[in-house]
C-alpha cells in the first residue's frame, strides 16, 4: 500500500511530465510539489504540514483513487481553486466555481487602494462585476459600517457571491443583478471599485491554460480588451458622490490608455499602481468637478 509520502511524490512527477509534455498544463511545473501537497490536504482533511510530518502513514485505496483524479485534472491545467473550490484572498477564504474568475493576489492592491482613499467609517461604495465577492467582502471585512453593493450580469456568479458573504457573516452587501451601472439608476457611492475583462479577444493569453478553463466574459468585453474599462469610465461620474473615486483593475499594457480615456471625461487625480511583480495593475481617479 502506497504511503502519503510516495503518494506526493508520484503525483508531483506526473504534474512535471504533464507540464513538459503539454502546453495546456504550462506552469505546473514549478508548483508540482506544492500542488501535489495542496491537493491531497484537500482530499484527506489535513494541513499540508500534518501530511508531511505523517508521510509514513498509508494512504487508503480510495483515498488515492481520489487523489489520483484530482492530479489528473490539474495536469490537464485547471486551476487549483476550482479543483478545490475554495481560494484564499485578502485575510478571506473563498468558495469559487467555474462561474467566477479566480481571485487573484494583484486584485488584493485594489482593496488596498479602495481602503486608502476612503478612510472613512461610513461610505456608500459599489463593486461592478463582483464575481466571487471577493473584492466587495474583502472591503465589508475591513469596514463593517460601510454600505457596499455588488452587481454581476451573471446570475451564477452572484449565487457564489451571495453563498461567501453568507459563509463569512458578511450579509450586509446588497447583491444586484444587472450590467455594469444599469441596475444602479439615480445612485450615487463615494466609492465605485471594479475589476472588470480587460483582455483583448484576440490575446494569446486567452490560450493560458488556467485561463482556458476561466469564464470568458470575465475575462474578455471585446476586440481591444479595453470596452469595458470605457463603459467604466463613461459611466462612473453620473453615479459618484462629490470628491467619489473610481477605482479599477486594468491589464499591464492599458494604464495610457486608461488614463487618457479618463482624463478624456474630466476626471482628476489620475495615478497608476504597480503591483508585486511592479506591472501597472490598479489606476484610481477622482470624479470631476461639478
Amino acid at each position: 500500500m502506497a504511503t502519503i509520502g510516495m503518494a506526493l511524490l508520484s503525483a508531483a512527477r506526473a504534474l512535471r511530465q504533464a507540464a513538459g509534455a503539454n502546453d495546456a498544463a504550462a506552469g505546473t511545473a514549478d508548483s508540482a510539489a506544492l500542488d501535489a501537497q495542496l491537493l491531497l490536504a484537500h482530499v484527506l482533511a489535513r494541513s499540508r504540514a500534518a501530511l508531511l510530518a505523517h508521510d509514513a502513514e498509508p494512504l487508503q485505496p480510495e483515498q488515492g483513487a481520489t487523489f489520483d483524479a484530482l492530479i489528473a485534472r490539474r495536469a490537464r491545467g485547471e486551476p487549483l481553486a476550482y479543483i478545490t473550490g475554495r481560494k484564499a484572498f485578502w485575510t478571506l477564504e473563498l468558495q469559487v466555481t467555474p462561474a467566477v474568475l479566480v481571485p487573484r493576489p494583484e486584485t488584493e492592491l485594489l482593496v488596498e487602494r479602495c481602503l486608502a482613499l476612503v478612510p472613512a467609517a461610513e461610505a456608500e461604495v459599489v463593486d461592478l462585476g463582483t464575481g466571487s465577492g471577493a473584492i466587495a467582502l474583502a472591503l465589508a471585512s475591513e469596514r463593517p459600517r460601510w454600505r457596499i453593493t455588488a452587481t454581476d450580469q451573471s446570475t451564477a456568479a452572484l449565487a457564489v457571491a451571495e453563498a461567501n458573504a453568507l459563509a463569512l457573516g458578511l450579509g450586509a452587501v446588497r447583491f444586484v443583478k444587472g450590467d455594469w451601472f444599469a441596475p444602479l439608476a439615480g445612485q450615487r457611492f463615494d466609492l465605485i471599485a471594479s475589476n472588470p475583462p480587460y483582455i483583448a479577444a484576440c490575446d494569446a493569453a486567452l490560450d493560458d491554460s488556467a485561463l482556458r478553463h476561466e469564464p470568458r466574459a470575465a475575462l474578455c468585453s471585446g476586440p481591444t480588451g479595453l470596452e469595458a474599462l470605457t463603459t467604466l469610465i463613461g459611466g462612473a461620474a453620473a453615479h459618484l458622490a462629490a470628491d467619489g473615486w473610481l477605482v479599477m483593475e486594468h491589464g499591464a499594457g492599458q494604464p495610457h490608455a486608461v488614463a487618457e480615456l479618463l482624463v478624456a471625461q474630466g476626471f482628476r487625480h489620475v495615478r497608476c499602481h504597480a503591483d508585486l511583480a511592479g506591472l501597472p495593475r490598479i489606476t484610481e481617479a477622482q470624479r470631476p468637478p461639478a
